[in-house]
């Protein structure tokens, strides 16, 4: 799916160590691509490194970083610095299920800097690198809700809207320079996100899989396609269901979520 003389040889992907990340690189490994692979939980991330590895007879790299920490790029750079890195997933991010009046500022500022700026440091490293390659690409993975806005993840969804524009800009602004710019933005996707945020069995449709998640978002990326949301049915209902009523059934299945679990979170890796 993915041309490793387009897009490689090498990919670097950040949230690797579980859900949509894994996913990714396990499809880009079986493409025969080598990862450098980013996450704050190293061991789990070694285990999927080695499995990679074992599986694809690719070589694997990992970074422990904690991206929603100002500096965390400095790690990142110090591993990629030496490779030729045609790819660049940014990935990492965590959806904050809070009341908005109970956040405390510094709580508002880790989520934006981690679902909203660590993306911005990671476009801003690379795209001159693939520019000057003239070839490439770069996803940024966002969420469905950045565009209407959620109620009880105002802030994380504001983010994710942050990286719809600015995917969706620079799709056109490095298109001419060989370089491909991908928004993908799901819906709910079968990870362990869903249960960790309360959200297990209380959705209106069926949860994606992750493997469909991530073969859509390749096939865009290999496409060129600026926005990709996965699954049929997920654009089917989000293109006719308005996004006031939309917002009215997020609030009720994230506020039941919270009066059953006051502080729910889901990892850094979706």
């Amino acid at each position: 799916m993915i041309d490793k003389e387009r897009f490689g040889p090498w990919v670097l992907v950040t949230g690797a160590s579980s859900g949509i990340g894994r996913e990714l690189a396990r499809q880009l490994a079986a493409d025969g691509l080598d990862l450098v692979l980013a996450a704050r939980r190293a061991p789990l991330l070694r285990t999927v490194a080695e499995d990679l590895t074992r599986t694809f007879g690719v070589e694997c790299r990992t970074v422990e970083v904690d991206l929603s920490r100002e500096g965390a790029l400095d790690a990142i750079e110090r591993e990629t610095r030496s490779l030729n890195v045609g790819l660049v997933i940014s990935n990492a991010g965590t959806p904050f299920v809070r009341r908005f009046l109970d956040a405390d500022r510094p709580e508002l500022d880790a989520d934006v800097r981690l679902n909203a700026l660590s993306h911005l440091d990671l476009a801003q490293h690379f795209a001159p690198r693939l520019a000057a390659l003239g070839r490439g690409g770069l996803m940024l993975v966002g969420a469905l809700g950045g565009s209407i806005g959620v109620p009880f993840m105002a802030v994380s969804a504001a983010s994710k809207a942050f990286l719809l524009s600015l995917g969706e800009a620079l799709h056109v602004e490095l298109e001419p320079r060989g370089v491909t710019v991908t928004v993908l933005t799901p819906g709910p996707v079968q990870t362990d996100a869903l249960e960790l945020l309360g959200l297990e069995g209380k959705l209106p449709m069926k949860a994606l899989s992750v493997e469909q998640c991530a073969r859509e978002a390749l096939s865009a990326l290999a496409a060129g396609r600026s926005r990709i949301t996965p699954g049929r049915l997920t654009r089917i209902m989000h293109s006719l269901v308005p996004a006031s009523v939309n917002r009215r059934i997020a609030a009720r299945v994230f506020g039941e979520a919270l009066r059953d679990r006051p502080r729910a979170t889901a990892s850094h890796a979706r």
